[in-house]
């Protein structure tokens, strides 16, 4: 059931330790998951790879992603040198499973924002979100399943689009004890959740 043990909370903080991991929440036939983005740079001329069999929708989200915060490098404090010096990657595991929907654009962002940054995210924080190129938060579906999954992972704290707001009637009240769900409409709202005082922090040299 949702309130099983917290199995997975140790996997989450191991692979989230590292700069360019995001947590994000994802819904399948056969329920919520926790999904995984992972971003990486080597020296090149600023190509964008995609892997992890993603479909259309999900490749567009990360051009999408890539493309904000190149726009908005200079708030993040990125240098835009950094997208001509390297090429980049976006991987999804597991590699075996075929993904795709527009729900995980906001988590290749904060992955992308953590790279660049050289910043790791909280590990007990997912979200999830449809991403548009000036950085709003578009609502999703499969909220209840993606809470349920987040429950099940002992996430604490989960970030959705606002618009969202409304579809957490339908999660159980049980399900929904000792977590914070933070309502944003931008990308920016965001970083503090994501990164805490970290967000203060150098982009990586």
């Amino acid at each position: 059931d949702f309130l099983g043990p917290t199995k997975f909370f140790s996997e989450i903080a191991e692979r989230t330790i590292e700069p360019g991991v995001a947590t994000g929440l994802a819904w399948t036939q056969s329920g919520g998951e926790i999904l995984f983005i992972e971003s990486t740079r080597m020296p090149g001329n600023g190509k964008l790879t995609l892997t992890g069999q993603l479909g259309d929708v999900m490749k567009e989200s990360a051009q999408a992603a890539m493309s904000y915060v190149r726009a908005k490098a200079k708030v993040l404090g990125i240098s835009l040198k950094d997208f001509s010096k390297y090429d980049y990657h976006i991987h999804v595991p597991a590699g075996a499973i075929p993904k795709d929907g527009p729900s995980a654009g906001v988590t290749m962002a904060i992955s992308l924002i953590s790279l660049f940054k050289n910043v790791s995210t909280k590990s007990r924080v997912a979200m999830t979100g449809e991403i548009t190129l000036r950085g709003r938060v578009l609502p999703v579906g499969g909220i209840k399943e993606k809470v349920l999954a987040a429950k099940r992972a002992g996430i604490t704290t989960i970030i959705l689009p606002k618009r969202n707001e409304k579809d957490l009637v339908d999660v159980p009240e049980k399900a929904k004890e000792k977590m914070s769900f933070r309502f944003v409409e931008k990308v920016d709202q965001m970083l503090s959740i994501v990164f805490g005082n970290k967000n203060q922090k150098k982009n990586a040299q």
